[in-house]
């Protein structure tokens, strides 16, 4: 019996440290030192106490730069926990069968191993991730109130319930929401303050009646009609070295579509000037268009290019070349993009994901594109391709 004894002495020694060693030690601190920094959040979060329990938040508390930082220690600090427990079960995962403990070996170690501990610091850590969540939202709102207050506008942003904007209220609430879904809403200025919710809706949409307390020297993108420039008249060109410079290079497409110009060059210019003198100097006006080459953009994968010196389809490049210089030959103005970021910056699309409308009226006559072009239009225009 006392050698008996002895060896389950000697036995619980060992596990202790071959079996998860120093969980216990690890755990215990970081458990302690999280209830000691979790009571040091009372002084930092407001002057009033917080709720029954130490990891509970109202939506009262006004927290500063301590606060952040407390709560990005308990942070670390419960990862660091975590890490180190998971580090020591990978560890006890990958010892063999002839060193794992007999039963009264395990026996002795059940007593040290506290129930759901691990589960418990996740609900902690989770309880603390939450937390840090909210106090950034009250710190954020608290400044754009704060902003509100210092330009005496705090007042002046309540949602209007105007029986002619009925859908305003129930906007203002998708943008309280959702106004992070898409960065064109930053581009035009807000911030997630009502009052810059109410401002988009009613200067660059429409669902918001205008602010009274605003500049409306500019109306709402909707209603913008700026004055027509003047008509120009649409001469015939035979020169069709500017349109050979706009269809660019750089692609065996593009070399296809400029060999098939130049050779046919001849037969547009015959054309060009029989034309001309059937109309006998008619008057057509100059139309400003847009072509949009959809499938050869890197965007819908461009597979033609590399097949045109291997017998792949030639047809869509025929037919795009034919269209680019009877537009040229025609008199208009033209312009070409190959890509999508060519036809945001054409179109003047705010930078995003076609959440926002255009800021001006359509800044072309016609545009000219195929199946991928649309898609692709459909993508970064948003509401603007619906409203045109």
């Amino acid at each position: 019996m006392i050698i008996g004894d002895a060896d389950g002495k000697t036995m619980a020694r060992r596990s202790l440290l071959t079996f998860k060693p120093f969980r216990i030690f690890v755990v215990g601190i970081g458990f302690f030192s999280l209830c000691f920094l979790m009571t040091s959040l009372g002084g930092q979060f407001s002057a009033k106490r917080l709720g029954d329990s130490p990891f509970t938040i109202r939506t009262e508390v006004l927290g500063g730069v301590e606060s952040r930082g407390v709560l990005k220690k308990i942070s670390d600090m419960l990862e660091v926990i975590l890490k180190r427990i998971d580090n020591l079960s990978k560890l006890d995962n990958t010892t063999t069968d002839a060193r794992r403990p007999g039963r009264a070996q395990l026996r002795l170690i059940s007593r040290f191993q506290p129930a759901g501990l691990v589960e418990r610091i996740q609900a902690i850590a989770q309880n603390v991730s939450n937390m840090a969540i909210r106090v950034e939202q009250i710190l954020q709102n608290s400044a754009v109130q704060g902003r509100a207050l210092r330009d005496g506008t705090s007042n002046q942003c309540e949602v209007p319930r105007d029986p002619r904007y009925p859908e305003c209220p129930g906007k203002v609430d998708w943008m309280r929401a959702r106004w992070t879904s898409d960065p064109c809403y930053a581009f035009y200025g807000v911030d997630g303050s009502d009052c810059s919710f109410l401002i988009y809706l009613s200067e660059v949409e429409w669902f918001c009646p205008p602010l009274a307390w605003r500049n409306h020297s500019s109306p709402p993108t909707q209603h913008t009609h700026q004055p027509k420039a003047p008509k120009r008249q649409a001469a015939f060109r035979t020169d069709l070295s500017v349109l050979l410079d706009q269809v660019g290079a750089g692609k065996e497409s593009l070399s296809f579509m400029k060999r098939r110009i130049r050779r046919l060059a001849p037969q547009w210019t015959t054309a060009a000037n029989r034309l001309d003198a059937k109309l006998e100097e008619r008057w057509r006006d100059q139309k400003k268009i847009l072509i949009h080459v959809g499938f050869l953009t890197e965007e819908s994968g461009d597979v033609f290019s590399p097949k045109v010196l291997k017998g792949g389809p030639l047809g869509e490049m025929v037919q795009w070349a034919d269209i680019l210089t009877a537009l040229h030959v025609l008199g208009h103005n033209l312009k070409i993009s190959m890509s999508v970021k060519e036809l945001q910056g054409f179109l003047g699309v705010p930078p995003g994901r076609g959440s926002c409308p255009l800021t001006g009226p359509l800044p072309f006559d016609l545009i000219y594109t195929d199946y991928h072009g649309l898609q692709q239009m459909k993508q970064h225009m948003g509401l603007s391709l619906k409203k045109h």
